[in-house]
């Protein structure tokens, strides 16, 4: 048999893009050469029809090209030719109201023609069995490939140093608040242990512009954002009880935000981890012990993957995580009536959110050496499921059934 040609169509160069697109077929041209050859193409030739014709699969992440009214128009047009279109997505077509998207999404109406793509797709990839779900009410074709990592990647393999504190760590980007305030008022609830852990914020940014709109002309201007106006100066009040657990001068020193800097002080309460690329972000998984998921219980949460679960999972850490959506797929709660169990994680029914944050935090902070067991235990539960090597077995067997 010969190979199978596979166009593969990123939708950015970061983030997404490197996760559903370019990491997976990177892997798979790797280590089925003899099966597949693979390019990737991100600015892929609209209107050559030869172009096209030299693939068997074209693999898009929501849409080809840059132009959502003319990508099922193309998309019908692969089909016709024989060539098998898979539409691949990640993420719940309609964010809800508190998430910043949204307002774009909506005005840009965006989520009906993300499902317009989905329609027309022979076929749709996606990252867990709930998505899955709802996905079959547009498209009944669809396979689920999860996220997964290289755990040979250098970011997977940073050292952790060892602590006397128990160190707790959220990792994500600007979107969160309202899942972050879950935990607000968290820290509060635990003064008396705020010198045996410490809490870490990772992926700290200040870039970014907003629009001032002028009340009496409604004339819109951009300017750069100030550091003290950014979601993430709210995220550090949330971690930090509104800076009352630390200390003046930190605090004059947080307000400078200098950027890549950090505090010198190693035994501080808080610390401020600046972002990084998406090469490189996971190390941040080791400056941490115990890594904090929670999200607000909203079908567009519900949808998401349980990436956070794998990263966590690979680098050993111990995981909170709300008991929510892609939260319930691998995870099993260990405790019962406040005794440790043989589960892989400290779950947070989402009627429980004003205490048990605290309960669980504080349950780790006296029992640590049980954190360390509930990483092994979250590891023993990816390891093997969520690697590349996995689920790229998976896509080589999916692929080559689809040609046929």
């Amino acid at each position: 048999m010969s190979k199978i040609n596979v166009l593969v169509l990123p939708s950015d160069r970061t983030g997404v893009g490197k996760f559903r697109s370019v990491d997976p077929h990177v892997y798979l041209q790797n280590n089925y050469s003899e099966e597949f050859h693979v390019d990737i193409d991100y600015e892929p030739k609209i209107n050559d029809e030869q172009y096209w014709k030299k693939y068997q699969i074209v693999h898009f992440h929501r849409v080809i090209g840059k132009d959502y009214n003319t990508s099922p128009k193309i998309i019908k047009q692969l089909n016709d030719w024989g060539i098998v279109t898979i539409c691949d997505i990640d993420d719940y077509w309609l964010p809800g109201k508190e998430h910043p998207a949204y307002e774009l999404v909506k005005s840009n109406n965006l989520s009906f023609h993300i499902q317009e793509n989905l329609k027309a797709a022979r076929f749709v990839t996606t990252t867990t069995e709930l998505f899955a779900q709802e996905i079959k009410k547009t498209n009944k074709n669809v396979f689920v490939l999860p996220n997964a990592v290289d755990p040979n990647e250098e970011q997977f393999n940073e050292v952790t140093e060892n602590s006397e504190k128990l160190r707790f760590g959220w990792l994500g980007g600007s979107s969160h608040l309202h899942d972050l305030m879950l935990i607000n008022g968290t820290v509060s609830k635990l003064t008396e242990f705020k010198d045996e852990y410490q809490m870490y914020v990772c992926g700290f940014d200040i870039r970014g512009n907003v629009t001032e709109i002028n009340p009496q002309t409604g004339e819109r201007k951009q300017r750069p954002i100030k550091p003290e106006e950014t979601v993430w100066k709210k995220y550090e009040e949330i971690f930090t009880d509104n800076y009352k657990t630390i200390s003046e001068d930190h605090f004059n020193y947080l307000m400078k935000f200098e950027v890549d800097g950090d505090y010198t002080d190693k035994n501080a309460f808080y610390h401020r981890v600046w972002t990084q690329p998406v090469t490189s972000y996971a190390k941040n998984y080791s400056k941490f012990d115990v890594s904090l998921a929670p999200i607000k219980d909203t079908m567009f949460n519900r949808m998401k993957s349980q990436l956070k679960v794998i990263e966590a999972g690979f680098y050993k850490k111990a995981l909170i995580a709300s008991d929510v959506g892609p939260y319930t797929i691998d995870l099993k709660h260990a405790l019962n009536k406040g005794e440790f169990t043989d589960g892989n994680a400290l779950l947070v029914d989402k009627h429980r959110n004003k205490s048990d944050w605290a309960k669980h935090i504080k349950k780790l902070i006296k029992n640590p050496t049980f954190a360390e067991d509930l990483g092994e235990r979250l590891y023993e539960t990816v390891n093997g499921t969520y690697d590349m090597d996995t689920v790229t077995k998976k896509r080589s067997e999916i692929y080559k059934e689809v040609v046929r």
